[in-house]
């Protein structure tokens, strides 16, 4: 054991907390499921991509289109990788457990650290759910319903989202413009991945994973949350998740945690592959349907 950095954790141990890409010995093989389900999800149903929503290079989102009549309910998914890596391309399987079942639902791409700092990111995505909610009627959608989910640093905006004042964001813009959130194998504590190996490409400042931390907010939205963590992830993320379900219920949100048996890391948010899964319908109940 080195010395200690991080509550219990030398630097070795911290590491291997936050190395999820190689820490599960099946990653390659979910990512590839992702892929896989992403171009099943353009193949199947009525797409609508890289619709611009601001004047930055990825200010970009892809629209999966459910069918019937009138305003449909809209989901809206950030995807995860640390705030540095990924895009929005290989996560259309996550309107797997939506469009059938009347929702359309929104992958939005976003600025990615080091070419931003966090405060940009979260602008942007800000800007995608404004532009969302003022052109809903262009692709049927109901901007009176519009709920979000993410995955890993997508958990983190998803929280961030639900800690924005809309009604001072953009002007018109309703307080409620988000309904209800999920949080899957979320980010809520910057300070454990700023003392991390992931740092020497984040490069957080002490002052920046302080004021991005959600963990020590005052949550602004008045739920519900669903916040999501694999049991077999590691105690960090488990942490991470269980930790800002009690902090902001404590204050008043209704939000509920919920850890997964059996699930690492990518095998949650991999329930979406599934329609039926748990996952699946339980955040498809944010809708109301």
């Amino acid at each position: 054991m080195g010395t200690t950095i991080y509550r219990d954790y030398d630097q070795d141990s911290l590491n291997l907390e936050y190395n999820n890409r190689g820490r599960f010995p099946d990653t390659a093989d979910c990512k590839a499921a992702q892929v896989t389900g992403s171009d099943e999800a353009k193949a199947e149903f009525n797409c609508q991509l890289d619709i611009r929503f601001g004047k930055g290079d990825t200010d970009l989102l892809d629209i999966y289109i459910a069918a019937g009549d009138g305003p449909r309910p809209i989901h809206v998914f950030f995807h995860g990788g640390y705030w540095k890596s990924n895009t929005k391309n290989d996560f259309g399987f996550v309107a797997k457990p939506f469009v059938p079942f009347g929702v359309t639902t929104i992958v939005v791409e976003y600025p990615l650290i080091p070419s931003v700092r966090m405060g940009t990111l979260i602008d942007r995505c800000c800007a995608s759910l404004e532009w969302t909610w003022r052109n809903a009627e262009t692709f049927g959608g109901d901007k009176n319903n519009i709920t979000i989910s993410g995955h890993s640093a997508g958990g983190h905006i998803t929280a961030m989202m639900m800690q924005t004042d809309w009604a001072k964001y953009g002007e018109g813009l309703p307080k409620d413009l988000v309904k209800g959130g999920c949080s899957i194998s979320g980010v809520s504590d910057l300070e454990p991945v700023r003392l991390s190996f992931q740092n020497d490409e984040l490069q957080f400042t002490p002052d920046e994973a302080a004021e991005f931390s959600t963990l020590f907010m005052t949550p602004k939205h008045p739920g519900p949350l669903l916040a999501v963590a694999g049991g077999i992830e590691g105690a960090e993320f488990i942490r991470q998740t269980t930790e800002l379900a009690d902090a902001w219920g404590a204050k008043g949100m209704d939000v509920k945690s919920w850890v997964m048996e059996s699930k690492h890391h990518f095998t949650t948010i991999n329930e979406f592959l599934e329609p039926e899964s748990e996952l699946s319908q339980s955040v498809r109940a944010l809708t109301g349907l």
